[in-house]
């Protein structure tokens, strides 16, 4: 396993940094803890982290992940895809009222499903950052709405049902999700996922809509669109090419998709990331915010 962490922000309050692990086995790492609280935004690939035998969380392009400070965890990598994340450390007193209690999740406050405008604000972060002429106050700000946007995702819940079922559901929904994020390009139905998940089809898609907060169709959607963004604005690869390797069947099947999530078409936003203009694209993502 080969793990790179660069840092490409720190001020007194944050650092956020680049994580890439390149691997060639599924099998989990040593135990490892942080000295300081750890929100986790994929870029690309799949990771799991392991709070304790049996009770883990997946983390794709369409997820924030939070690691506590001073709690032991291991990381995993389905498939042995790897993984390309932007990171973020920082301390409790950065965000007190939304990290109170987090840290003693059962496995949902740990992580959480990001909307559209997290995903592209993000993206568009990760951008800013590769250029040196980037504004630091102008990072920090994007930053710092980014963490919000991502532990905001994660609020818990009120669900009327006993731990050990909710524990057992939980897991049945992270082998579901380890399943799609290793293949989102798969054609998959709710029988098929069902029978990963061990559950029964339509119990399956009552369960996964009460603890994910979407359908599992609109997950798998919005999973491929997740893996999609990254490569639209890479602007190398074809946007046909783009729409048939994350899963979908035509580029005008693709390209509405992505209008109706992200509010523009994929060539839209591969002109208007184009060089010189990611900061403007900023600035509407941070209004829109607003």
């Amino acid at each position: 396993m080969q793990i790179t962490r660069t840092k490409l922000f720190e001020n007194e309050r944050l650092q956020v940094g680049l994580f890439e692990a390149r691997v060639a086995s599924d099998a989990c790492g040593d135990v490892d803890r942080q000295t300081s609280n750890l929100l986790v935004l994929p870029f690309s690939g799949v990771f799991s982290k392991y709070d304790a035998p049996g009770r883990y969380v997946i983390g794709t392009p369409s997820h924030a992940v939070f690691i506590a400070a001073d709690t032991p965890y291991r990381l995993g990598f389905p498939g042995a895809i790897g993984d390309r994340a932007l990171t973020f450390r920082f301390d409790e007193d950065l965000a007190p009222e939304q990290l109170d209690g987090s840290d003693k999740a059962d496995g949902i406050a740990s992580h959480g499903l990001l909307s559209a405008n997290a995903m592209m604000l993000r993206t568009l972060l990760g951008r800013r950052l590769q250029r040196a002429t980037a504004d630091a106050f102008e990072i920090e700000t994007m930053a710092l709405d980014l963490v919000h946007l991502s532990l905001n995702s994660m609020r818990r819940k009120t669900l009327v049902v006993g731990q050990p079922t909710l524990a057992r559901r939980i897991r049945a929904l992270e082998r579901v999700k380890e399943a799609v994020a290793a293949a989102p390009a798969d054609k998959w139905n709710v029988a098929r996922l069902a029978k990963i998940a061990n559950l029964a089809p339509f119990h399956l898609c009552h369960v996964f809509r009460e603890l994910v907060g979407t359908s599992v169709y609109n997950y798998v959607l919005q999973e491929r669109l997740a893996r999609a963004l990254d490569h639209v604005m890479d602007q190398g690869d074809d946007l046909t090419a783009i729409a048939m390797q994350v899963g979908f069947a035509s580029h005008s099947h693709f390209t509405e998709r992505f209008r109706r999530f992200f509010g523009c078409t994929p060539a839209e936003l591969r002109r208007n990331t184009s060089v010189g203009r990611v900061r403007e694209m900023c600035k509407i993502m941070i209004a829109r915010l607003n």
